[in-house]
């Protein structure tokens, strides 16, 4: 049904944008366009995390033909099932890999059962946990700032997603510059009380 991903990209790590936070939204939506059988949505789901899922079973299994084997398991699970996923949770791309790495570890047990599944050295400049982790954070920052007025959200997006200057925001908006600086300020506050240090 898929087609494994001979060259897997690594996992982007380019800094948070507004791209990343509708990510959430557009894996919900096509969820339910798998869930009425959608081929087309589930051929968007494996193009966008095929990659980290086929990595994350080779580096524990380091065997192409096993890693394709848990990539066709993990993406036919969905395909199945894709209610399983809990948005509320964490990302999509986090519970696909962290299931791809299950199955991994689950498949090396059966092949080498003498060997100990905490003795595999995961060779990547990836953690996977921390990879996860700061998938959860970015949903947790995607739902604070969902919760802002509109007006501090679009002044703060412009700012730290387009890179606007203060100036370059009160132009495009329309609004006064002091309005903006106040806008941003208190979206700044709203956000820090949502994640205190």
């Amino acid at each position: 049904m898929f087609e494994s991903p001979s060259n897997p990209k690594p996992s982007d790590n380019r800094t948070w944008n507004s791209e990343t936070a509708n990510r959430s939204v557009d894996d919900a939506a096509t969820l339910a366009r798998i869930g009425q059988r959608d081929e087309n949505a589930m051929e968007e789901i494996f193009r966008r995390y095929s990659g980290p899922v086929y990595s994350v079973a080779l580096r524990v299994l380091r065997d192409t033909g096993q890693a394709e084997d848990v990539l066709q398991e993990v993406f036919l699970q969905l395909w199945r099932n894709p209610t399983a996923f809990v948005q509320d949770r964490g990302s999509l791309g986090a519970w696909l890999v962290v299931i791809a790495r299950n199955r991994a570890i689950d498949l090396l047990r059966r092949r080498k059962p003498s060997d100990s599944v905490e003795d595999v050295i995961l060779a990547s400049s990836v953690n996977v946990a921390d990879e996860a982790e700061r998938n959860v954070m970015m949903e947790k920052v995607h739902r604070a700032l969902a919760e802002l007025p509109p007006e501090q959200r679009k002044s703060l997006e412009l700012a730290y997603f387009e890179g606007l200057s203060h100036t370059e925001i009160a132009s495009r908006t329309g609004d006064p510059l002091g309005t903006v600086k106040t806008r941003i300020r208190q979206a700044l506050i709203t956000l820090r009380k949502a994640f205190p240090a």
